[in-house]
């Protein structure tokens, strides 16, 4: 097969590329376009902190128990213990009839079934008035609060109101009043009720 020959441009073609080399302008050096450098480094990428290991999961197979999960501490009796061991400020004597349930509360109040913003201000009207009449020992009721889960859509933890009162009785106004507070015992109402002994009036 016969190689081709180089391919020449005609007399006519040649007159008609020069006619069309005269009509071009050429380029100045502010309409050249910037090329950068093919040997031009490329901008360092920044360092991130590598993503950090996960967790790898135990091996699980079908039919195993799941481990069970340590219980959450029960707020009941975190708060039967702190006021179990609080320190006495009142009569050692008296102390020990209280803890056996030998001394008879001079008054008391039930706010079992009360929302906090009922309860606050009643318990306030209760103290002020039992320490103005000279009385020393008085029982409030809180009742131990609900087995079950309510329905609100913020969950109520279980007893809030047995958790608030003795924040109540320790501030202000209720804590220049009184002296020392307890978890009743069972003839008055055990975990459900506090006996609140109140400082002698001036």
């Amino acid at each position: 097969m016969a190689r081709r020959g180089k391919k020449t441009l005609s007399a006519e073609d040649r007159a008609l590329w020069e006619r069309v080399a005269q009509t071009a302008t050429p380029l100045t050096q502010s309409t050249r376009l910037h090329v950068p450098a093919l040997d031009t480094p490329a901008p360092p990428r920044p360092v991130t902190d590598p993503a950090p290991p996960r967790e790898r999961l135990s091996a699980f197979r079908i039919g195993e128990k799941a481990a069970a999960k340590p219980h959450p501490p029960q707020p009941q009796r975190d708060l039967s213990a702190r006021l179990a061991h609080a320190p006495v400020r009142m009569d050692h004597g008296l102390y020990q009839k209280l803890l056996r349930g030998k001394l008879k509360p001079e008054a008391r109040i039930d706010l079992h079934g009360m929302t906090l913003a009922e309860a606050h201000p009643e318990l306030i009207r209760f103290v002020f008035s039992a320490h103005e009449t000279g009385k020393r020992l008085v029982l409030v009721i809180t009742g131990k609060g609900k087995d079950r889960d309510t329905p609100d859509p913020i969950p109520i933890r279980r007893g809030v109101l047995r958790h608030q009162v003795p924040g109540w009785l320790h501030a202000p106004p209720l804590g220049a009043l009184v002296l020392d507070i307890r978890e009743a015992h069972q003839r008055h109402g055990g975990a459900g009720a506090f006996y609140v002994y109140l400082r002698k009036g001036r």
